[in-house]
């Protein structure tokens, strides 16, 4: 699975270390998980009953409280489990301390289809959730941060934040417990298109390399290369963006419904 993946990885780069084997094994393990459980009510399909109850469930993976706040996005899909959100959460850790970012790595997720809710059920939903990990102490400014990822954005982060100032008033850093906000409620210009942006990067550094690029038979540079774009939301579209801009073609595009 993807959290034996993420740690057979780990393992082969932990071999090259001169650490000792009980401390490559306190980075590697993931130091909290939280799940939660909640009702959502919901209008009967059966005329005989006054509402139906689906049972959410939710769970935030804190791998690392060596540098805090822990930090990491909220995904909704019906994919999320504990060892998805588990890996997910080790691989941020890795990545922050790669590039000397000073957080711990953190990742939490909704298992639920997003298409099958209405706006107000989302919002009912979100903010319940962000209850829940108060209640439990998994979110915070100085403790765990969230941000969008897949299934969600600004808008489920304006509804995690103005639940956290509701229910602890007394935080004058609370609008710090998540980003990814809307402009308007605090966030910051460059965010939205911030990982495209990134995986551009990578990819022209990638495609300058001149003896990679002459293996494959290809000229340095992104001017003319052909691109195909594996999902099309915030990163994939800004990613396309920049790679036209930078002289690339983007010649296909896949979602998980269809494609062209």
């Amino acid at each position: 699975d993807f959290l034996r993946s993420v740690d057979m990885y780990y393992d082969r780069a932990a071999k090259l270390t001169s650490l000792s084997p009980g401390l490559l094994e306190q980075i590697k393990v993931c130091n909290s998980v939280v799940q939660v459980n909640f009702p959502l009510k919901k209008p009967s399909s059966d005329p005989s009953r006054p509402y139906d109850v689906e049972i959410i469930t939710g769970y935030r993976a804190q791998h690392s409280h060596h540098r805090l706040p822990c930090k990491g996005g909220i995904r909704y899909a019906t994919t999320v489990d504990q060892q998805e959100v588990m890996a997910l959460s080790a691989l941020m850790t890795y990545k922050c301390a790669t590039v000397d970012v000073p957080f711990g790595g953190g990742k939490g997720g909704l298992c639920i289809d997003t298409s099958k809710y209405s706006v107000a059920q989302l919002e009912q939903i979100t903010r319940r959730f962000t209850a829940e990990l108060i209640r439990k102490k998994a979110i915070g400014p100085g403790l765990d941060v969230p941000a969008p990822d897949y299934g969600t954005g600004p808008r489920e982060m304006a509804w995690m934040k103005d639940t956290y100032e509701a229910f602890v008033p007394d935080d004058l850093h609370a609008a710090a417990v998540v980003t990814g906000k809307p402009i308007s409620q605090g966030g910051i210009h460059g965010r939205e298109c911030a990982t495209g942006l990134g995986v551009f990067y990578g990819v022209r550094e990638c495609v300058s390399n001149a003896d990679d690029m002459a293996r494959l038979g290809l000229t340095p540079g992104l001017k003319n290369k052909r691109v195909i774009v594996q999902g099309f939301g915030n990163v994939g579209y800004w990613s396309a963006v920049f790679l036209e801009e930078a002289g690339a073609k983007v010649t296909g595009i896949i979602e998980y419904n269809g494609a062209i």
